[in-house]
């Protein structure tokens, strides 16, 4: 019998067992591997919010107030990703943010970016803002509108202050691609928004302007009072 033949390779048990032993070792870290990439979009998309914060901030001190949420649907025309002149009378849903109007990426870490008038709006940048805020003729004393925003936890606690009123919101709608929560139910007026730390029924990501902040970028860039 030739040994070298006999010992040369694997027999077809040896390979079983290995194999089993790889898909184990796999099936250990795809979880890890799973959750590391969820984190760092997560982080990613902190960032991203944080840019579209400072480019508002950016467009408030050329103009002397906050953009409109984009309205326009079809991708082919130009005005997708732009800003409209004047924000709709009475909002009947939610809006998002003019990326191309201020620069900034078009879609969260988990977006998909649309093609046609009928794709669906996947990790879009939901934007809402105070229509007293998106119109010239903004002074020290401009007040808020009937939108009335609030941002409020899972416990239902308001966690900004109901006289200094968020008068814009920003917010991604995280992994699961999908509004939850506070927001998931839009209100024309005294419109109701939710962040709250991450669980298995919300995972949104907010962050919004204060009147106080936009009023101090204003002042310190000479464009108020």
């Amino acid at each position: 019998m030739n040994l070298h033949a006999r010992y040369s390779g694997f027999s077809l048990v040896e390979m079983s067992i290995v194999l089993v032993i790889v898909g184990l070792l796999l099936a250990g870290l795809l979880p890890t591997l799973s959750g590391q990439i969820e984190n760092q979009r997560r982080t990613e998309t902190t960032k991203q919010l944080n840019e579209i914060r400072d480019a508002l901030f950016g467009f408030a001190i050329i103009n002397g107030y906050l953009p409109c949420p984009t309205t326009t649907t079809n991708p082919s025309d130009t005005n997708y990703g732009i800003a409209p002149s004047s924000c709709t009378a009475d909002p009947t849903s939610e809006g998002y943010i003019p990326w191309k109007t201020l620069g900034v990426t078009e879609t969260d870490a988990w977006g998909i970016k649309r093609t046609t008038t009928t794709s669906s709006w996947i990790g879009y940048w939901r934007y809402r803002v105070d229509r007293s805020f998106a119109a010239s003729g903004v002074t020290l004393s401009t007040t808020f509108s009937a939108d009335q925003l609030a941002i409020k936890d899972s416990a239902n606690n308001t966690i900004t202050s109901t006289i200094e009123r968020p008068i814009a919101i920003i917010y991604s709608t995280g992994p699961n691609l999908t509004v939850d929560g506070q927001n998931a139910s839009f209100e024309g007026t005294s419109g109701i928004y939710q962040s709250d730390t991450t669980s298995p029924t919300f995972d949104d990501i907010a962050i919004w302007i204060s009147r106080p902040q936009f009023f101090n970028r204003l002042v310190a860039a000479g464009k108020l009072p």
